[in-house]
């Protein structure tokens, strides 16, 4: 049975992860915003630490503060700090015992995800889950976007007629890609990532570099302990990041990490591998239209500012489209200056992103000559 629907919005939000969500609870007071993912509900993801300086955005947006205990403890814990064997052998601890911020949060992805979209939904931000970006077109100053969802037998085609897009699709970017607008990879970093119950009194995160790469590992919400490899995909054999087994046979190689996983064996989630590389999009605004968070720049997870920079992102937008207001009237010339103020600020953030990048890469000196180091030499 095929249903159809139209709609109208001011802005058309594609992508319901971190960015998007975090966009249209910041934009739906001023503007009739719709969101829409192609997943009916987020999916595990590995957990992250949020840097302290989130907290200023989950104030601004009323966000968790307010939510009771139990909540809470579903989406986060604070984390005091990082542990890292990078550079040397010598262990070196960074605290957040005395930032002004407070302390970082190790999230549950997914949770933290669904609470996003549920507190869109309860500010009024029209959401539609479980369809997918069909097609697009330019017509009359708006955008003509079809969704179709995946329910072949009962198929709903939904067609939004909207002022402004926003591409919060991640690194594939769907709608820009749909554009033509192509994408440019700088490296070939993935990550192979399981999840198993913590029995170790010390829960900070942990960074522990080695010749092929870097282990990750940390505490998230219900006493689950996330270990991630990450490496080039060219230079680990395949096989390896395929299965259970194998990944724990080469974890076995090294005696930081072993540890942390030996003794809950039983209990392990293996997720597989995930794509970590750093990436940027040739073309991140245009007529009506931007692509937000991971859909314009992704970082090395080495930089734990991945959602921090997709939530910033959102909140650099508001503020961009209160400053020139071009939506309700679409001005041609207020639309130019905001294009180019978004990408000034985009480019920014990604000068400095790949300064700090370089430097800690560099930093590490103790395999210069194997291929994943020597890689990492050279700037972006």
């Amino acid at each position: 049975m095929l249903k159809e629907y139209n709609s109208t919005t001011d802005i058309l939000i594609i992508g319901g992860g971190i960015a998007g969500c975090i966009a249209a609870i910041s934009l739906v007071k001023d503007y009739n915003v719709t969101l829409l993912d192609k997943l009916v509900e987020p999916v595990d993801r590995i957990g992250e630490s949020l840097a302290p300086a989130a907290q200023r955005i989950l104030k601004e947006l009323d966000l968790l503060e307010n939510e009771s205990d139990t909540v809470k403890q579903t989406i986060y814990r604070n984390n005091l700090g990082m542990q890292s064997y990078w550079g040397s052998n010598q262990l070196q601890i960074v605290d957040h015992m005395r930032n002004p911020d407070g302390f970082s949060k190790s999230l549950n992805r997914k949770n933290f995800e669904v609470y996003l979209r549920q507190v869109a939904i309860e500010r009024d931000v029209d959401c539609i889950w479980g369809t997918r970006l069909s097609s697009s077109s330019y017509e009359d100053n708006y955008w003509k976007v079809t969704t179709k969802s995946d329910d072949l037998k009962n198929r709903t085609t939904h067609t939004i007629q909207a002022k402004f897009v926003i591409d919060a699709t991640g690194k594939q970017s769907h709608f820009a890609k749909s554009l033509g607008i192509k994408r440019t990879h700088y490296d070939k970093l993935i990550s192979c990532w399981i999840s198993l119950p913590n029995t170790l009194e010390n829960t900070m995160s942990t960074i522990v570099s080695d010749e092929l790469g870097w282990w990750y590992s940390t505490v998230t919400p219900n006493n689950k302990r996330i270990v991630a490899f990450q490496t080039d995909a060219d230079l680990v054999d395949k096989n390896i990041f395929k299965q259970l087994d194998s990944f724990l046979q080469f974890s076995k190689q090294h005696e930081l990490i072993s540890p942390l996983i030996e003794s809950n064996k039983a209990y392990i989630n293996f997720h597989g591998t995930v794509s970590a590389n750093s990436t940027r999009l040739e073309q991140i605004a245009g007529n009506q239209w931007i692509a937000l968070g991971d859909a314009a720049i992704s970082f090395d997870p080495l930089s734990s500012q991945g959602m921090f920079n997709a939530m910033a992102n959102a909140m650099q937008v508001k503020k961009l489209l209160r400053n020139f207001n071009f939506i309700k009237d679409l001005d041609s010339n207020k639309m130019k200056q905001f294009n180019t103020a978004y990408n000034h600020q985009v480019n920014q953030v990604w000068n400095h992103y790949t300064q700090h990048k370089n430097f800690f890469y560099k930093s590490e000196t103790r395999w210069k000559e194997a291929p994943f180091w020597k890689r990492r030499q050279n700037n972006i």
